[in-house]
């Protein structure tokens, strides 16, 4: 009696099946376009509101104007990050392909963080122009906002695998908040030293240690979420 040997599906290389998972969930954005349609036009909304409530006192704009800047990032951005996803179907067709469940979840936080790039530089010139905030350390703010980015790709990603596509995703938001607390700070304080010319290395290094942690976060919980589900 001939023996059926069960077939493995052949083992991506995590490189490739990361830049593979990232381009899933960037066409996938495209199709849908609720970043560039619903979330981005929402955050502007809501830059645009805060003249109104406080009044337009352009020395009162520019001092409370890079917070409020931070705090719609992180509050769009945690939806960006954790998108939409049905964790079921994802979770078969990685094991179909043989896609390392670590090269999963780095290609779907690799896309987040290019989206909410994309919604920081919206924003930030909305916020530019709303508030007649000035330009200053350039490269030090781009490093900034990569760094925001990461980390609340990293967060929103591992949170949204954890929650998947039950009822338990809608509390996705309110777990990852508070987690992106040191991205808030470090962002808020960064700008602050660049505006009145003071050191800003440690809130950038905090923000390096969390972005850090954050991705220890994703090598670690990846196996167990993929076997647990």
């Amino acid at each position: 009696m001939r023996r059926t040997r069960r077939r493995e599906a052949p083992v991506i290389p995590f490189r490739r099946a990361a830049l593979a998972v990232a381009r899933r969930e960037l066409r996938r954005e495209r199709r849908r376009g609720t970043v560039a349609w619903v979330t981005i036009p929402f955050g502007v909304v809501a830059l645009l509101l805060v003249p109104l409530a406080v009044g337009t006192e352009q020395v009162l704009l520019r001092r409370i104007g890079p917070g409020l800047y931070w705090v719609v990032v992180l509050l769009f951005g945690v939806l960006v990050a954790v998108g939409d996803h049905d964790g079921r179907s994802q979770r078969d067709a990685t094991a179909l392909l043989g896609i390392d469940p670590v090269a999963e979840l780095t290609g779907r936080a690799l896309a987040a963080t290019l989206l909410l790039l994309g919604f920081e530089l919206a924003t930030g010139v909305a916020a530019v122009v709303l508030y007649d905030l000035p330009v200053v350390g350039l490269p030090q703010l781009v490093v900034v906002m990569v760094l925001v980015a990461a980390g609340l790709g990293l967060l929103g990603t591992v949170a949204g695998a954890v929650a998947g596509a039950g009822p338990g995703a809608a509390l996705v938001p309110l777990l990852v908040a508070p987690l992106a607390v040191p991205l808030l700070l470090g962002a808020t304080q960064t700008l602050d030293g660049f505006v009145q010319g003071r050191s800003t290395i440690s809130w950038i290094l905090m923000m390096i240690v969390a972005v850090t942690v954050s991705a220890v976060v994703v090598v670690v919980a990846a196996a167990p979420l993929q076997e647990g589900r």
